[in-house]
């Protein structure tokens, strides 16, 4: 398949376009940024030189007319947005889709603009737009034209918690999310708060208390227990440069104040979530005592999955950790590029 990126020269674009190059099925045409215009993969990127395409491929200006010329499926590695401003035009001429920006994540307008603070830039492609999570719509991903990929914190919240919601382990209410995250997930900025100085030896909190990650993850909570949701969701800034680690606090729908009850409640979490992931090749559900560390999912499209129950307080905690650059970006929209083309969906990815 020939496939382009546009934002290519972005943390996201940047493990996009490596995994590209190294899959088996994807022929890299086309990778455009403003900032690089003119100049070669492997002059920008030097960790890519020498593998082919890379140092005869350049960066251009995003132009919809010449990339359709030259690929049959595009990324978009494109901040919010900007994305939508490209996709009906790409889409008009019969190219197929995978965004990563939050552009379509969300089914509805208004709650678009609450969180994004802006008019959306292409409305009619809401209700087209698959949300992007393989583990949970990966039958309707396979027939799409526009995947809108989910954000690094949704997929670190969902995709523990879905299981358990469907199921009526878990009550809708009450759910309590917090996340840690590398300076990465800024993006490459420049701002001075992400600087290299400002970052290191220092963890805080930032857009508390509506983070915008927030509207899709109670969306697809609300879809699964088909009643509203809302969570409470804290994220952190920690001196590391990727990886994502989520603690979620749930409320159990069934009272376990007896070691018997634990064990019964503990057996039923254990089975709904084994039943949920026990195929899935990029969700490990790790062994009795062992706890998601983001040193063992760094650089793969692995989410490491554990949790615990807590007598006294009467609580479920649920703890998950990914890259947030590859299963929270980059490697989740090829995983959804290979379900796209009927293609084994480890493929780039192992």
């Amino acid at each position: 398949m020939k496939v382009a990126v546009l934002g290519a020269s972005g943390y996201s674009g940047e493990e996009l376009v490596g995994r590209l190059l190294n899959h088996p099925c994807t022929e890299l045409t086309a990778i455009t940024s403003r900032q690089y215009a003119g100049q070669t993969l492997s002059k920008i990127f030097p960790r890519f030189a020498t593998r082919g395409v890379a140092d005869t491929l350049k960066f251009t200006e995003p132009n919809p007319t010449a990339i359709a010329q030259l690929a049959e499926i595009v990324f978009l590695a494109l901040p919010h947005g900007a994305a939508a401003e490209y996709a009906q035009a790409l889409l008009n001429k019969n190219l197929r889709i995978v965004d990563l920006s939050a552009d379509f994540r969300l089914n509805d307008l208004e709650t678009y603009e609450q969180f994004y603070n802006k008019k959306h830039p292409a409305p009619e492609l809401l209700k087209e737009a698959v949300y992007g999570l393989p583990e949970v719509y990966r039958e309707e991903i396979r027939t799409a034209k526009l995947i809108a990929s989910p954000g690094c914190y949704p997929t670190s919240i969902l995709l523990p918690t879905l299981p358990l919601l469907k199921a009526g382990l878990i009550k809708s209410s009450g759910i309590i999310a917090n996340s840690l995250s590398g300076v990465s997930g800024a993006g490459r900025s420049t701002e001075t708060a992400f600087l290299y100085s400002e970052c290191n030896e220092s963890a805080r909190p930032y857009s508390i208390p509506k983070h915008r990650h927030l509207s899709e993850i109670e969306q697809e909570l609300s879809l699964a227990s088909a009643e509203s949701v809302l969570i409470q969701f804290s994220p952190h800034l920690i001196p590391v440069t990727r990886g994502i680690l989520t603690t979620l606090y749930l409320a159990p729908t069934e009272k376990f104040k007896s070691e018997s009850e634990e064990q019964a409640l503990g057996k039923k979490i254990f089975h709904c979530l084994k039943e949920a992931y026990a195929n899935e090749p990029f969700v490990r559900l790790l062994p009795t005592g062992a706890l998601p560390d983001t040193k063992n999912v760094t650089h793969t499209n692995h989410l490491d999955l554990a949790w615990r129950l807590d007598r006294r307080t009467g609580r479920l905690i649920v703890m998950s950790s990914i890259d947030n650059l590859i299963k929270g970006a980059g490697g989740q929209a090829i995983q959804s590029f290979n379900i796209m083309c009927g293609l084994d969906e480890t493929l780039g990815l192992i």
